[in-house]
């Protein structure tokens, strides 16, 4: 789209805003500006022509304007620009790559004052000089402008870059500092396409309100789960990818079995038996999240401290919940002041858990094929392809034993088929993809792991990704005359794969560009708007306290809380033991790194340095 209003800053010899003003449409206003006064330029005959041609043209042109103080050249309703283009800023004479990256942060701060909302910031580099991946040949980072950085600190993101073509102005004539003579080396030169961030605001969970029988209930999200509770991704109102690809398993599905939609209730589970969750996993329990829930008389209008938000739609069971008094002085049980009461309840790790309540309706119904789909939480290790929050949808099917019966064998042959559908629908024309989903036996020749190669993610990926397991055997379910098989699956990782998402923190953005990439009903290739963001590393080590041991998941998941989901890494580095005192010591390596949002140098350590404080209630001493 052709910008409304376009400003030029840096302008040498006005080469390039007169070329430009021939190629724009009548209702684009340009501004030309530049460093110099207009007696600098006196003895220039071609600035001298470039700026009679824009002057009869009608360009508004600024002399003497500093592109690191734009806010002191515009009036407020002068402002508001649409792009703002910068071509090859430069120091001058031999500024090393320090100076340069100070003049470029201070221009991309600058800018924030006078771009509008969804303006563009436009800037060109030679062969090299921008340090991302798109230049050819690439320099050492430490080597480059790292324009990526730079303009993160005046909350701008790249989201894109394509080569920077002389030919398309003609008669721009590239000049050195100062209109010298001298020209800049723009063969290979790059335009970087920079628009704002979301802003970085801190982490502030939000304050949920929850009904239960006649009485509302208090709590703050998990701090590792901020912006993750009640997003509404499945809701019939969304148009999110996962909500898509969910609608097409389950209508491909339904041409095959009788389908049995059932509403899924609120991922907040009642206290009390957890064999729900061991039944089918020994080791679930380790990575729940639990939740104090806290008696709340206010009004939802009088809370302060974050977003509120009221759901009532639960299970039945949490109604029915008796919360625990404290002992009062006569030994009879009474409130705590403020606190009515407090209950320990969880969010649910696996759609799984409500599988006994289904197959124990009065009205289910063998063969056909019941569905669940809902968020769910789990605590987990830092890697690429694991997430502490997805949605998942759960199939249920009953069947009557019957050594005939291949009900499961039908339904396992139907979902090949849609997930090989699907993974092949943003395939580059003529790749081939071979055996591209596997159903992987499990040791007890009973149950499966659903795994997909992961060919839209390159060669750096080549481990197989599994999106979802077919479970036949939970001890705790077991009925004289029906089989079960339940068939889970992680709707996130599939979509990721579906459209080549690389980032599953993409999935839960804010920004409102992401959604604008999907259109209904079509599966195309997802194109980031935010590209080659900058890595930051920090290591730190500490001492362990042996008698209460180290919980590495907990770990993890409090750099996600203090990181808010920028920490994509942890490595561990080494272990020490004091040669006299025999403590032992661990040493990590954190990278730190955005996938929608600008993220600086100084956030990072900031957020390092939290993180250092956080780790203490672990039992760790930083060293």
């Amino acid at each position: 789209m052709a910008p409304r209003r376009l400003l030029l800053v840096g302008e040498g010899n006005f080469s390039f805003a007169a070329a430009v003003s021939e190629t724009l449409d009548p209702s684009t206003s340009l501004t030309a500006t530049c460093l110099q006064r207009p007696a600098d330029l006196a003895g220039d005959p071609a600035a001298r022509e470039n700026l009679r041609r824009l002057r009869e043209r009608g360009t508004k042109i600024r002399f003497g304007v500093d592109c690191t103080q734009l806010a002191d050249a515009f009036e407020l309703h002068d402002r508001e620009f649409d792009r703002i283009c910068f071509n090859f800023p430069h120091c001058g004479r031999k500024a090393g790559v320090a100076r340069n990256r100070e003049l470029l942060a201070k221009f991309f701060q600058s800018c924030a004052d006078v771009l509008a909302e969804e303006g563009e910031v436009h800037v060109a580099l030679c062969r090299g000089q921008g340090g991302t991946p798109a230049d050819n040949p690439t320099r050492e980072w430490h080597n480059s402008w790292q324009v990526v950085a730079m303009a993160a600190l005046g909350g701008f993101i790249l989201s894109d870059v394509h080569p920077f073509s002389c030919e398309a102005v003609p008669g721009y004539k590239c000049t050195g500092y100062r209109s010298q003579d001298k020209s800049f080396h723009v063969e290979g030169a790059l335009n970087h396409i920079f628009t704002r961030s979301l802003p970085f605001k801190g982490s502030q969970p939000r304050i949920f309100r929850v009904k239960l029988g006649d009485q509302w209930f208090s709590f703050p999200e998990p701090e590792a789960l901020v912006g993750k509770l009640n997003r509404g991704f499945l809701e019939a109102s969304s148009c999110h990818p996962i909500k898509t690809i969910n609608e097409k398993l389950i209508s491909e599905l339904g041409k095959a079995f009788p389908l049995k939609r059932l509403k899924c209730p609120f991922p907040l589970l009642p206290p009390g038996d957890t064999s729900v969750l061991t039944s089918w996993n020994c080791d679930i329990l380790s990575t729940v999240f639990w939740i104090n829930l806290l008696e709340d008389n206010s009004n939802s209008e009088s809370l302060t401290g974050g977003t509120t938000e009221d759901m009532e739609d639960f299970l039945v069971s949490l109604s029915e919940l008796s919360f625990p008094k404290s002992p009062g002085r006569d030994g009879k049980e009474e409130a705590p002041e403020g606190i009515y009461a407090q209950a320990k309840i969880w969010l649910r790790p696996s759609l799984l858990v409500h599988v006994q309540a289904v197959i124990q309706a009065p009205d289910f119904l063998p063969g056909s094929l019941y569905i669940l789909s809902g968020p769910v939480f789990q605590k987990c290790h830092i890697l690429p392809f694991t997430m502490p929050a997805f949605h998942e949808t759960l199939f249920i099917l009953g069947f009557n034993k019957n050594p005939k019966d291949d009900c499961l064998q039908s339904l396992l042959n139907h979902l090949k088929g849609i997930l090989d559908s699907l993974l092949t629908q943003t395939l580059l024309e003529g790749s081939k993809l071979s055996n591209s989903v596997e159903f992987v036996l499990q040791p007890n020749g009973k149950d499966y792991v659903i795994n997909v190669k992961s060919h839209n993610f390159g060669p750096d990926c080549a481990k197989d990704l599994s999106i979802g397991s077919v479970t036949t055997s939970i001890p705790s379910i077991i009925h004289e005359e029906q089989c079960f098989v339940f068939v889970s699956m992680n709707l996130d990782l599939l979509a990721m794969l579906v459209w080549g998402i690389s980032d599953w923190r993409m999935l839960w953005t804010f920004d409102k560009r992401f959604l604008k990439n999907f259109v209904p009903e079509k599966i195309e290739p997802f194109k980031s708007y935010s590209l080659y963001p900058p890595s930051y590393v920090h290591d730190i080590s500490f001492w362990l306290d042996e008698k209460k041991g180290f919980d590495e998941l907990e770990f993890h998941t409090v750099a996600r809380a203090v990181s808010q989901d920028t920490v994509i890494s942890i490595q561990f580095l080494s272990r020490f033991q004091h040669p006299k005192t025999k403590q032992v010591s661990l040493c990590y390596r954190l990278t730190y790194q955005t996938c929608d949002k600008a993220l600086t140098q100084q956030q990072v350590a900031s957020m390092q340095s939290q993180f250092r404080k956080e780790i203490q209630r672990l039992h760790v001493t930083p060293r």
